[in-house]
């Protein structure tokens, strides 16, 4: 076994990767990311024995969220960026002990080893597997935290280039890795922290709703341009928002187009990001298409977060990373500096040289339904349900994936009675975003609230909901939940929604590789989490019944 990966809905026969990862990287840059949470593990250690002491280390806990980020499902693949990021770990943990002084309690590892020598960082890494922890069932809990930390990371990250922070998250993310080092911790003892990882995605969610927000409006019902236009363009791919306001501010005027992909999507929803006349839509689908679409476009594309799959040679020299992505032989561009934007001129010069995009669709879709956006419409809402006209609201958020099964989300939306409406957020939407379900009264029957941290925004819809018609209990609403996941984003609304209360969630395509039978079995019995059939016996079950 040359690595061991499991933290994907992609994992190798439902078990976990053991020779190459599904996603595309090497057991090289696997094992350096197993050895960069180690690494980051004693971060957190000596961050908070800084905090017992009152002592600042706000380099500490950035390094926390940028390491957890990098080592998300396709982000990084560059095993040169992370070994630096490995390095830039050990520097930290010196410098907080020195500010510290060495505790009397005994340290763990990951606290202590260190290396100035490459092949002793790839040796180290191939001994620091997830399969060290040998009970299944606490390996599941730990990993369940760690991967519910690591979407947390990533939110926290999008709201911190935006200038916004939440002290108790980022405290709660050093307890969570520190659970994972304590022995003598049971199960008893994780599932709590579990749970308590939900609410801090809860938390972190709101950060970046609020951050998002205040920074460019609240999203509103737009229709976006599935077309293309005669100039040159980029294609933004990922999730962060600032990249793509500098991107928007520097191409203006320079006869660039700019473009959204994937993820992105959400953007033409925005108000600030109206103004700018050289945006012009969307283009394609979901990540896993980007070997076509990319190819397609013609022009650079600019990967601002995870969900990069390892280019093609044909059009690799035109990908781009920045922040967290990275991919071996792909131009990075740099972090920002003294309050400076990111300097995207490279990939400017670069598209001016390209072709215009090939046109692949054309037509339009509506979105905008975030949470402002659709209290503005809740009397319209709330008379629908008590005419009957609505009488169901099927959460269908999450990720899209590669797999022929996960044609399942596309089948169950257009096998659902006209009287029902999907609420929808993150890429699992490009199933059935497109699909012609109509609308009830003029209320879409897919209602799109942005991208996968915008699940908070159907969590707040659901809560206002819940007011509206005076109910005690979230579950006695006409609402049920049939999400897809992919990757660790996914892990962390799922354990939002469990710590807001709400049970009975359909998970597909598959349960969690991660998740051990006895894990699961708790999971059932306590919140009634499920596994997806087919799409007749789960509109029965979910819909009809």
């Amino acid at each position: 076994m040359s690595m061991f990966c499991f933290q994907c809905q992609e994992a190798s026969k439902g078990v976990g990767c053991a020779i190459k990862g599904v996603c595309g990287k090497s057991p090289e840059v696997s094992n350096l990311q197993d050895l960069l949470l180690f690494v980051t593990k004693g971060v957190a250690f000596w961050s908070h024995q800084a905090d017992l002491k009152a002592i600042s280390n706000p380099e500490a806990e950035k390094y926390i969220i940028d390491s957890m980020f990098i080592t998300i499902t396709n982000a990084n693949f560059d095993a040169n960026k992370i070994t630096e990021q490995i390095e830039k770990g050990f520097a930290i943990q010196n410098n907080l002990k020195a500010k510290t002084g060495t505790p009397e309690a005994e340290l763990p590892e990951c606290a202590t080893w260190q290396t100035t020598n490459r092949d002793e960082i790839n040796a180290k890494s191939e001994t620091v597997s997830i399969l060290n922890e040998t009970n299944e069932d606490i390996r599941s809990l730990k990993e369940l935290i760690i991967y519910g930390l690591k979407g947390v990371a990533a939110y926290a990250e999008h709201a911190a280039n935006l200038g916004y922070s939440n002290q108790e998250v980022n405290l709660f993310m050093k307890k969570g890795l520190l659970a994972t080092l304590d022995n003598s911790h049971g199960v008893n003892e994780l599932l709590p922290i579990v749970l308590e990882t939900g609410k801090n995605g809860v938390d972190v969610m709101a950060l970046l709703d609020k951050a998002n927000t205040e920074s460019y409006g609240h999203p509103e019902i737009s229709t976006v341009n599935l077309g293309v236009g005669k100039n040159p363009g980029i294609l933004v791919s990922g999730h962060d928002l600032k990249d793509f306001e500098e991107l928007l501010k520097q191409t203006e005027g320079t006869g660039v187009d700019i473009y959204t992909h994937s993820e992105m999507l959400p953007a033409n929803y925005y108000p600030a990001f109206k103004k700018y006349k050289h945006f012009v839509g969307n283009y394609g689908n979901a990540w896993w298409e980007q070997t076509s679409e990319f190819e397609s476009f013609n022009g650079p594309v600019l990967l601002t977060t995870n969900c990069l799959v390892p280019p093609k040679e044909s059009y690799k020299n035109r990908v781009y990373t920045t922040g967290a992505a990275g991919f071996d032989e792909c131009p990075h561009i740099a972090e920002r500096e003294n309050g400076k934007p990111k300097d995207f001129s490279d990939i400017i010069e670069h598209a001016k040289k390209c072709p215009a995009p090939t046109e692949i669709e054309t037509g339009t879709l509506t979105g905008g339904f975030a949470h402002n956006q659709v209290a503005e419409l809740a009397d319209k809402v709330v008379d629908a349900v008590k005419s009957g006209a609505i009488k169901k609201f099927v959460v269908m958020a999450g990720c899209d994936g590669r797999m022929n099964s996960r044609n399942y989300y596309s089948d169950f939306a257009e096998a659902l009675p006209q009287d029902s409406v999907i609420l929808t957020a993150g890429c699992a939407k490009y199933r059935y975003n497109k699909l012609p379900l109509g609308d009830i009264g003029g209320i879409p029957r897919v209602l799109d609230a942005g991208q996968c941290n915008d699940s908070y925004s159907l969590a707040v819809t659901a809560l206002k909901l819940k007011e509206a018609f005076g109910l005690d209990d979230i579950n006695e609403l006409p609402i049920v939940y049939n999400i897809a996941w992919y990757e660790q984003k996914a892990v962390i609304v799922l354990l939002a929604l469990l710590s807001l209360g709400v049970k009975n969630i359909n998970l597909g395509p598959t349960l969690p590789a991660f998740l051990s039978p006895n894990v699961t079995n708790v999971l059932v019995e306590q919140f009634g989490i499920g596994a997806i059939t087919t799409v007749e016996e789960d509109m029965e079950r979910l819909i009809l019944s």
